[in-house]
Parts: C-alpha cells; structure tokens; sequence
C-alpha cells in the first residue's frame, strides 16, 4: 500500500475509478484522494478558480462562510489577529472577522502570495474552501500549525465525504480541483497527530485548538 498525503500512514489503497479518475482510500484515517496522474496541472487548477464568482459583499455568499465564522467567533477576543489562509480572489470572510472586531491578513498561493503573511503566528487561521484542494495536507496542516500560537485556534469547512455508495455522483467530486475528501474520523486524526484538540459544531465544520504550551 502506498503512503496517505493525508495521516502519512502506509494505508492507502484502491477506492473507485469513475470515468478513468482513480481515487485512494486511507484505511487509517478514513480519507479518500485522488491519484496523482489524474490530479490538474498548477495552470488549469488556477484557470478553475477564476472561474468562481464568490464576491465579497455577496449576502448568499456570506451566509454560507457564517456556517464557519459564527462558531468560531465564539472562542474569539476582538482584536484577536487571524490568518485567512486560502482566501482566494475575493477574501470575504477576512471581511466579516475584520466587521466582528479582528485583525486580519490573508495569504492564498495563487492571488495572495505573502511571504509576509507566513512569517509570523496568529491567534487563529480560518480555512475554508481549501484543504480538498492541498496536493499535501499533511505538509498544509503542519504550516498551519506552525503559524497559530499556543492555544489558538484553526477553523476548517469542507464537505465531509460519508456515503460511498453515493461518491460517484457526489457534486463535491466532480469538482476538478478537489483531491482530498475528509471524514470526521479523519479530521480527528489530523488533531490527535497534532496534539489539538478538535470539535465539529456544524455539518462540515471543524473546529481545532492548539494547546496552550
């Protein structure tokens, strides 16, 4: 078996072929990925995104990033500074923690390449949108990690992927820039690696906390 990207475990093993994409399954962490030959070259992933009309002050839009923001800012002080990481082309949620009191920067490999974002460390990171599409998560959720201070806090939306009998058809899927397809029992091992502490307070959310040191 080959290793996972994910948990890094050597667990991962055919899945499903739907219409010659191949995808893995992780026997360890429960977490489905799709073969690196079937995977978009950095030009077409990139030539996706701009395809994705997610403005800023679209009120649907925010609706759905508050399934992430209003559990989050829960645990948040105002003032506290954050990191939007994988903000894309339109950083609307760096928008609405900015209105809820926050600091923020932003940082996106492909519109919002700050060195300067990485170089420093955050009360906490949101991350929405984004880790279906980490080639590397488990590089992904060490940088994160590094970039929160002791006993901040990470927020993560996504799909999680639960009926496989359902999968081929599953609009999450046929997403070409999506590779990586989380359940809650993988994001649990994603904490229990890390040492954080992990709590799922909506579907498709995930709340992680780093401990305090």
């Amino acid at each position: 078996m080959a290793e996972c990207s994910v948990c890094e475990q050597d667990q991962l093993q055919p899945f499903q072929t739907i219409k010659e994409q191949q995808y893995l399954r992780c026997t360890h962490c429960e977490a489905t990925v799709l073969a690196d030959n079937c995977r978009l070259s950095a030009e077409e992933e990139q030539a996706v995104y701009a395809l994705h009309e997610n403005e800023a002050d679209d009120p649907g839009y925010r609706r759905f990033l508050s399934k992430l923001a209003e559990p989050l800012l829960e645990q948040l002080q105002p003032g506290m500074n954050g990191l939007d990481f994988g903000c894309g082309p339109g950083p609307a949620l760096a928008d609405m923690f900015t209105d809820a009191g926050m600091a923020m920067s932003l940082y996106d490999p492909f519109f919002y390449n700050s060195i300067e974002a990485l170089a420093r460390q955050y009360d906490f990171l949101t991350c929405t949108e984004v880790v279906e599409h980490l080639y590397r998560p488990a590089e992904g959720f060490r940088q994160m990690d590094s970039l929160l201070k002791p006993g901040g806090w990470l927020g993560v939306m996504t799909c999680f992927q639960t009926d496989d009998a359902r999968f081929a058809n599953w609009h999450y899927r046929r997403d070409p820039t999506h590779v990586v397809f989380y359940r809650e029992h993988t994001l649990s091992v994603i904490a229990g690696q890390r040492g954080w502490e992990l709590t799922i307070p909506r579907k498709d959310v995930a709340l992680f906390r780093k401990p305090p040191g």
